[in-house]
């Protein structure tokens, strides 16, 4: 016997969201509105990086050379272009002498120093006629991209006989904030018109399309106020907004899908519309609530790793999750009641068929194509299971050449401000200024010792040049120049050796390849903790919509599956270069170290999200026919539309992400785009039954006592539920399962 409790708490839940309909849609629009001024901003507090592990080496020494040797740390870049003159030309270094002087003076800029001051070859191009004003812009990232507006207006332009273009990794930053946020505009511009057209095409009502887009906005809106309190707390990257407008649109619509599905069909039984609510959020709404969970314990698994660029993801994705599937659960069934059979209003696919065809249409044939395709995959099981894995497989075969690397300025696009001066000085100049490493020894030692410690870290492989020492009490620090690129193979392995050199004082070493590789090193040491999270409760979720211990196996067997064509082509396209002409972008040569471990696990998320809607109808109908086969043909038939539905949907929201002109956000929505994709038109609809189909029977095993505890505390979708209580007139209806199962 189940547990009399579960329904009976699920009934109160029921009562609680559907005695006062009206009353919940003014608290919801009340409390929206509230989130609308909460929000206010949020794009402008927050913040651009994020990469770099927090208590790695890199970062403690970085924060002491900003402290103490802030002319080391350059944040801001000044190019002075002479034109056709050299920039030893007296003009030109009179000009460039006053525009270091007047640079100098300014709030909140220190470490000032130039090519014409210091007459350091790595400051002037090769060429003769570029050379470099650097500086550093103190405070934290919002007060400095502040100054940088300040004082851009008074520097950048035609300056006597030079010429000057403002870059550096302050303005890269800041300039890769304000195109992130153009462009998050423009795909919310993009993505709105085009859902609601798809959920026309699938609802057919005007009426039941806006439904999913109005569960969406109230889930991105309160998660905008939730970020703009946790700024008050902690540091939020920016590039979290866009997993906010796509996962608040596509789980919207994904959960009211579901949800006015099964409303609908109710209320087609002969329902009143509050019965036909009741049995909706026991069924329908209880997978929507089970999809929530898994969707976000993958997103939480991010708040393992110390960098601030994956955790506010998390941040950004669990809010999300929770706040659309709030809206569904409590605000649909709401309006739905409101709404009653008007639901179907505005039907406008019924209007253009009338339109075309006079005569009466025949009724559409409801899911017998996936019931069709169900039955032939599982024909032929075997070969489908194997073919459909060696496909998946294959296409993943591309990720294992993966290399990893660091964000930086050939993110934006190429005639992007701040683009084209680091284009210029990663081209034109010696030693790829900005690029090298800093050791840092602290402690008391002696001249000697001190001279001793240079010979060596210039007898170190992959050195190319030295610079200094330079002393200020404690701390001494030498700029070490490796050979070939920056973050290289080789300047990793340079890394270590200069943290292995024996030295008479402590020492550490920071740049952009020690930060890379603290930076991989801290992904590993958590990444088999974030998995764990992952697969321990997805596993007990599984379990407790199936009573099965074999089904969630499977389901985390064919969802890792469903990843491989993303990463695969994540590997092919954006590391390899190919498309990079057709999208718009420049390829590094290698991967941002983050983003394969934030792309696994809202794929992740999302693919539990279909997997859970297709297993609770193949559960229910298991439940109640315990046709093993029958139950996934059912399953396939009864959600495969809809999960096609979603997933197109979903898709069509992340490549308006997608089309941004930031190389992480094109990679981040093009690449789950296509997961959901694959997941949705080939796991869903060929794996699935194919491998439940080879596992017969065997598929719904679990130990006896793990099977009392599923009877006692699992939840599905085929639980007790009171029938609908039919209108006057209108026969007593079979459950839904029944009647599509016919």
């Amino acid at each position: 016997m189940p547990d009399v409790k579960g329904p009976q708490r699920l009934g109160g839940w029921t009562r609680l969201v559907t005695a006062r309909p009206r009353l919940a849609l003014l608290a919801a629009l009340v409390l929206t509105a509230l989130a609308v001024f909460a929000g206010s901003g949020v794009g402008d507090r927050m913040a651009g990086g994020g990469w770099e592990a927090p208590d790695a080496e890199s970062t403690w020494t970085t924060r002491v050379l900003e402290r103490e040797f802030p002319a080391s740390q350059p944040n801001l870049l000044l190019l002075i272009d002479s034109g056709s003159a050299s920039v030893d030309d007296p003009a030109v270094a009179a000009e460039a002498s006053r525009l270091t002087a007047r640079l100098s003076a300014e709030a909140g800029i220190t470490g000032v120093g130039s090519y014409w001051q210091t007459s350091a070859p790595g400051l002037r191009a090769r060429d003769g006629h570029e050379a470099l004003i650097a500086a550093r812009i103190t405070g934290e990232e919002k007060d400095a991209g502040e100054t940088l507006d300040r004082i851009t207006p008074l520097f950048e332009g035609e300056r006597g006989p030079v010429k000057v273009s403002v870059g550096g990794p302050v303005a890269v930053r800041h300039e890769m904030q304000s195109i992130i946020q153009e462009d998050l505009l423009r795909a919310e511009l993009v993505a709105l018109p085009v859902t609601l057209v798809l959920l026309v095409m699938v609802f057919g009502s005007a009426v039941a399309a806006l439904l999913p887009l109005g569960v969406g906005i109230v889930a991105i809106l309160g998660t905008n106020a939730v970020l703009r309190g946790i700024t008050e707390l902690t540091e939020v990257s920016v590039f979290a907004q866009n997993l906010t407008t796509a996962l608040g649109l596509g789980l919207a619509v994904d959960y009211a899908l579901f949800i006015v599905r099964r409303f609908r069909e109710e209320m087609a039984a002969g329902a009143d519309p509050r019965s036909a609510v009741g049995t909706t959020l026991r069924t329908a709404g209880r997978t929507v609530l089970f999809s929530a969970l898994t969707v976000a314990v993958s997103l939480s698994a991010m708040l393992v790793f110390p960098q601030y660029f994956l955790r506010s993801f998390a941040y950004a994705g669990i809010a999300v999750v929770l706040l659309a599937a709030a809206a569904a659960l409590v605000l649909l069934p709401a309006a739905l009641i409101l709404l009653g059979p008007r639901v179907n209003a505005l039907d406008l696919r019924r209007s253009l068929s009338r339109r075309r065809r006079p005569r009466a249409a025949r009724p559409a044939a409801d899911g017998r194509g996936w019931a069709r395709l169900a039955t032939l995959v599982m024909r032929r099981a075997p070969v489908f299971a194997l073919v459909t894995t060696a496909a998946l497989v294959l296409l993943g075969l591309p990720f294992l050449g993966v290399k990893f690397g660091t964000a930086d300025d050939r993110q934006l696009p190429a005639d992007a401000g701040s683009r084209v001066v680091q284009d210029h000085i990663r081209e034109g100049f010696p030693g790829a200024p900005g690029g090298g490493l800093t050791l840092l020894a602290q402690g008391s030692a002696d001249t000697a010792q001190y001279a001793a410690l240079r010979e060596r870290i210039a007898a170190t492989d992959g050195v190319a040049r030295i610079d200094g020492p330079v002393t200020k009490g404690e701390f001494t620090a030498y700029g070490v120049v490796p050979e070939g690129e920056a973050v290289g193979p080789g300047a990793q392995r340079l890394v270590h050796d200069l943290r292995a050199l024996d030295a008479p004082v402590a020492t550490s070493v920071t740049g952009p390849a020690a930060v890379l590789d603290d930076s991989k090193s801290a992904i590993a040491d958590r990444l088999p903790w974030a998995i764990g999270i992952i697969v321990v409760v997805t596993l007990l979720l599984v379990f407790l919509l199936t009573g099965s211990v074999v089904i969630p196996v499977q389901a985390m067997v064919l969802n890792a599956l469903s990843l491989t064509a993303m990463f695969g082509a994540v590997v092919w396209v954006f590391q390899d270069g190919h498309l990079s002409g057709p999208l718009s972008f420049t390829s590094t040569g290698d991967i941002e170290t983050t983003l394969p471990v934030l792309m696994f696990c809202v794929a992740f998320g999302l693919s539990m999200d279909y997997g859970v809607f297709l297993l609770s109808r193949i559960k229910e109908e298991h439940d109640r026919s315990a046709d093993h086969e029958g139950s996934i043909v059912f399953g396939l038939r009864q959600t495969g539309g809809l999960i096609s539905a979603a997933a197109v949907i979903l898709a069509v929201v992340m490549v308006a992400i997608g089309i941004s002109r930031v190389t992480n956000t094109k990679m981040l929505g093009l690449g789950i785009a296509l997961a959901v994709l694959m997941d949705a038109m080939v796991v869903r609809s060929l794996l699935v039954p194919a491998v439940m189909k080879v596992m017969g029977r065997a598929t719904w095993w679990a130990p006896a006592p793990l099977r009392a505890f599923h009877r006692r505390f699992g939840l599905s979708e085929g639980e007790p539920a009171p029938q609908p209580v039919p209108a006057p007139g209108v026969p007593r209806p079979h459950r839904a399962g029944e009647r599509a199962s016919r």
